[in-house]
């Protein structure tokens, strides 16, 4: 082979055929193959041999809001792309909105990638908006290169980014459809909302009751009902409610271009042990209780969720009040989501393969990045994650890389250390040390 610059070894690489001793060759930032482990290294190759420690395509995450512009004492691209590389992410895809302006118009997705370009250690690409006015501008975004449409159902707790009814769902929706694009939704019934008890206060239970999975159930239905009426593509964000599941699983028996995600959050945290006042765990939909997230489980390994995101969701600490009718909602998951999702799923007898298909393979494949991202196999993208899967720690959050240094996840221990995170065959964190950001931004691939 000629041209090879890089040549990375491991006795365990988790490949498209499963997990096995292999040599990674590596040039122009590409795969250029997959050997097995004894094969030469051809001259004037570097060789980094990782022994045991595990060798993973970077994960995708497709749900973050950065909220740069506008809000970057929140969050901003050179913090939260440190926290994803220093948690084993490659790629992320940024939500429309939390920035000023949201990115619900070309001239708005240009002004968030001029911000973007310069501090991104990881490869970032960019979701548009849906609102009840913006449905001539669609088909613009799309063509400039968003990777699909997030709306709401319900208000999206910021003034600029407002809801869509049921009517301007299905316009926005058709006009998507008309393009093949991608329709993202966050899925809570504003009458379900506005009809359960509402009681404000540092109670997680009043909380919890104020966000019923019926206002779920009853959006996702009427999402299921409107992408079979137009044929349209449509995805599920953030799925809590297990309720939702028989629905969805019929759904996709039936035909419906229907995917769904789910988050760490709902997958690691039970509502059974939020503290009252602690609303670093606030988020909507909520965390539910531990017989649902049996279920939610349960539904990753048939198939009925296709993949799991951060949905990282940051706010200033000063918002997470310890009431929890009027704090921020948000969970701050991009440094810690490998680690908390694999610590549950190897107690739940899933392995390592399981997790970067639900992380890497299939979230690159919902937002059409799949001839380069989610697997090691020739042609990729050089993206890899050094795991050491059976290594500890316990979450420090003055250890963590996103701005405002809240986690749910606080003196947690968790099990899986990500030792080093590479872009296009180049190291950009090891050992805490992160190089100049070295991250593209990304277009979705006609």
């Amino acid at each position: 082979m000629s041209g090879i610059e890089l040549v990375l070894r491991s006795t365990r690489v988790i490949t498209p055929e499963g997990t096995r001793a292999a040599t990674v060759a590596v040039a122009d930032g590409r795969i250029a193959a997959v050997l097995p482990y004894e094969a030469d290294v051809p001259p004037g190759a570097r060789l980094e041999d990782f022994g045991d420690d595990v060798l993973l395509p970077g994960l995708v995450d497709t749900h973050v809001h950065v909220n740069d512009p506008g809000r970057t004492e929140w969050e901003g691209f050179w913090t939260a792309t440190r926290a994803a590389a220093a948690g084993g992410i490659t790629t992320l895809v940024d939500m429309p909105l939390n920035s000023l302006p949201p990115t619900t118009t070309v001239d708005h997705l240009r002004t968030k990638r001029d911000v973007a370009e310069a501090k991104a250690h990881i490869d970032v690409g960019f979701w548009g908006g849906a609102l009840p006015d913006n449905v001539k501008d669609l088909r613009p975004l799309h063509d400039a290169g968003v990777f699909g449409f997030k709306a709401f159902l319900s208000p999206s707790g910021v003034d600029e980014f407002p809801h869509l009814d049921q009517e301007r769902l299905a316009l926005s929706m058709a006009e998507i459809a008309g393009f093949d694009g991608l329709l993202i939704v966050h899925a809570e019934d504003p009458h379900h909302l506005d009809t359960a008890p509402q009681r404000g206060g540092p109670e997680y239970a009043h909380f919890l009751a104020s966000r019923p999975r019926g206002a779920e159930d009853r959006a996702i239905a009427n999402v299921i009902e409107q992408a079979k009426r137009l044929h349209a593509r449509v995805h599920v964000l953030h799925l809590s409610s297990s309720d939702a599941l028989p629905l969805i699983a019929a759904a996709k028996a039936e035909g419906v271009r229907i995917t769904v995600e789910t988050c760490p959050h709902y997958l690691t945290l039970t509502a059974e042990e939020v503290p009252d006042g602690a609303s670093e765990f606030k988020c909507c939909p909520p965390i539910r209780e531990a017989a649902n997230q049996d279920l939610l489980w349960q539904a990753l390994a048939d198939g009925t969720i296709d993949c799991v995101v951060t949905d990282h969701s940051p706010s200033t600490a000063d918002l997470k009040t310890a009431d929890f009718a009027t704090a921020w909602g948000g969970i701050s998951g991009l440094q810690l989501s490998l680690a908390a999702v694999w610590t549950e799923a190897r107690g739940r007898g899933h392995s390592l393969e399981d997790v970067v298909r639900w992380m890497s393979t299939r979230t690159a494949a919902l937002v059409g990045l799949d001839a380069r991202k989610g697997a090691i196999e020739a042609g990729r993208d050089a993206d890899f994650a050094v795991l050491a899967p059976d290594e500890t720690f316990t979450v420090d959050p003055a250890a963590l890389q996103h701005r405002n240094r809240v986690t749910a996840y606080a003196g947690k221990t968790l099990s899986g250390v990500v030792k080093s995170t590479w872009l296009r065959g180049e190291r950009i964190v090891a050992q805490g040390e992160f190089t100049e950001p070295k991250g593209r931004l990304l277009t979705r691939t006609p």
